[in-house]
């Protein structure tokens, strides 16, 4: 694909494991970046935008740590413009040609050496091989791994997308959550690239709630360097495009199935209303309620709480009209409950994905799926502790 990486243990994490990696492409390639809209922002995500519009969309390498956010800390942009420069000068580029992007805890300051004494050996390491070495890297309180790819074949040949994220708490976007890394070998103009990351963040980690609560340092990057030699064509640009989003949203679900304690994934759909948008910020609401979070915890079929968590979300409807399945069970028509086998349901509501549907009657064509997962007393566990 034209891009090599590699992870190393540079002493900021407490346990020793990898907690600084390297993605470096080979020809520096075309990107577009998404960010926090968290008024509250880590010195990286200041200076990843920054180094974005000086290099006029193109990066050479992202430069990630883990352990320390890198935020309200009296040193932050110094560490961020730091590392970047070192690793500038160790892959004689310019610094507004490396991404950074930090994650872990907010408010502890940290010490620029450990980073920048880690890039010369990060720099020897690299490799097309380690891939898989730099989506662990950045983990924090995720218990797996996060990776997505997929193939496409044009007529002027195959281009290849790769992506890696970390997330399992903090997860509320309005925008993208979390880190989020999507590659690509096929040669997108940097325009092109932002529509294409826009739409497909919209499909994916703007679908996703863990916890209603929203990071500082979140960023999703997308990346083409062109080097398998494939342009889409414009007809063909779509394919790509669709092909960034099921990563994407691959990559999404992944970070919902692993929420922080969570033991089932929920996948909401909303169907029959005006707009996507409409659909969507139903689905959310839904997603995002505790008690419907809580309900799907103990495998109780409570679908009042979803209907009312619709009710709430902003858009208006007539209950009257709305339908609610739950794991392909018909729990409520015309807004009342449907005749259903409670027992039945309650033994398939214990299963590690449930699906959620709510249907306006109708002539809407707006729907939207949402990705999120259960509420249980892990997740107190983890961030109390």
């Amino acid at each position: 694909m034209g891009y090599r990486y590699a992870a190393a243990y540079a002493g900021i994490r407490k346990q020793e494991q990898a907690d600084i990696a390297l993605i470096v492409s080979d020809p520096s390639a075309h990107a577009a970046a998404v960010f926090t809209t968290n008024v509250v922002e880590a010195a990286p995500v200041r200076l990843g935008r920054k180094h974005l519009k000086a290099s006029k969309g193109r990066i050479a390498a992202v430069l990630v740590n883990a352990g320390n956010a890198n935020c309200a800390t009296r040193t932050g942009d110094r560490v961020a413009i730091a590392s970047c420069k070192a690793v500038a000068r160790a892959l004689h580029t310019k610094p507004e040609f490396v991404f950074p992007a930090s994650t872990g805890v907010i408010g502890v300051e940290l010490d620029p050496r450990l980073i920048t004494d880690a890039v010369p050996k990060l720099v020897s390491a690299l490799s097309p091989d380690d891939f898989e070495a730099v989506a662990r890297a950045m983990l924090t309180t995720d218990t797996r791994m996060k990776v997505a790819s997929e193939e496409v074949a044009f007529s002027s040949g195959t281009v290849r997308v790769a992506g890696m994220t970390k997330g399992s708490g903090m997860i509320h976007p309005h925008m993208a959550t979390t880190l989020g890394f999507i590659l690509t070998d096929a040669s997108v103009a940097p325009e092109a690239l932002r529509e294409m990351l826009a739409s497909a963040t919209e499909r994916s980690y703007n679908s996703l709630s863990v916890d209603v609560d929203m990071s500082t340092n979140d960023a999703v990057v997308l990346m083409a360097n062109g080097a398998s030699g494939v342009k889409p064509k414009d007809k063909e640009r779509k394919l790509l495009q669709e092909a960034i989003t099921r990563v994407m949203e691959n990559l999404a679900e992944q970070i919902a199935a692993d929420g922080e304690g969570a033991r089932k994934l929920i996948v909401v759909r909303a169907s029959g209303f005006r707009s996507a948008e409409d659909a969507r910020r139903v689905a959310r609401a839904i997603a995002n309620s505790p008690l419907v979070k809580t309900a799907i915890a103990g495998s109780d079929p409570n679908w009042g709480r979803i209907l009312s968590a619709a009710g709430y979300s902003g858009i208006r409807f007539d209950p009257a009209q709305i339908g609610i399945d739950l794991q392909g069970v018909n729990v409520c028509r015309g807004g009342l409950a449907a005749d259903y086998d409670e027992a039945a349901l309650k033994q398939r509501l214990d299963e590690s994905k449930i699906d959620v549907r709510i249907a306006l009657a109708g002539r809407g064509k707006g729907e939207a799926r949402f990705f999120t997962c259960d509420l249980t007393e892990g997740y107190i566990q983890i961030n109390g502790s």
